[in-house]
């Protein structure tokens, strides 16, 4: 599991401890310097979270030599992990079903007007809850591209990606930009071809 560092989501004190106890969970073995390196915490962070953790009876500290531990959960660690994994799990569900909705309702003008042949721009994680949340809607993709060469003839969830040249071939009604990151650069590009074409394009 990973810690999210971004502007807008940012870890607490509990998604830390979570963190700490599936790494643990997974090998026990792991010193504070390689806790903190996979989870992007302090060291002093990992020593005061790894101190708490001792004094609530969640892990015990086994000497391997005079410089070195295991951190070990207990039952009560593990219980707690297991706890703590099920609601941050659920919150996680129920974040993701947000954003499919959110995306449903952007597209849903396009359906609206029965506009429903549409081409995917970005092969990336938000392409993936775009493609999840046209599941339930009546859009036909009829085309998935993306800048990357590297990304060409791959396999993207069932779908081929493809160079962008593509969408100068296929019959579509809108272009979807699926990646966050460069939504005005991919916006730029599209729109001498969407005027060309007559097709809408359409940023999440």
């Amino acid at each position: 599991m990973l810690i999210s560092q971004g502007k807008y989501i940012k870890p607490s004190k509990d998604a830390r401890i979570l963190a700490i106890l599936e790494s643990l969970s997974r090998d026990s073995g792991l010193s504070q310097y390689e806790l903190g390196k996979q989870l992007s915490l302090s060291g002093a962070m990992i020593n005061q979270h790894l101190r708490t953790l001792q004094e609530q009876k969640l892990v015990t500290f086994q000497p391997v030599n005079g410089k070195s531990y295991r951190y070990e959960l207990t039952e009560s660690g593990k219980a707690s992990r297991e706890r703590m994994f099920a609601a941050y799990s659920s919150e996680t569900i129920r974040l993701y079903t947000k954003v499919k909705r959110f995306i449903q309702e952007r597209l849903s003008g396009l359906e609206v007007e029965g506009k429903h042949r549409l081409a995917l721009f970005g092969a990336s994680e938000t392409c993936e809850v775009v493609l999840s949340a046209l599941v339930e809607c009546e859009h036909q993709i009829v085309a998935l591209v993306d800048n990357d060469p590297q990304k060409h003839g791959c396999i993207f969830h069932g779908h081929v990606i493809c160079s962008p040249v593509v969408l100068e071939q296929v019959e579509l009604d809108a272009v979807v930009i699926t990646s966050f990151g460069k939504q005005n650069e991919i916006y730029s590009q599209l729109l001498p071809l969407s005027e060309r074409k007559g097709f809408d394009i359409v940023r999440i």
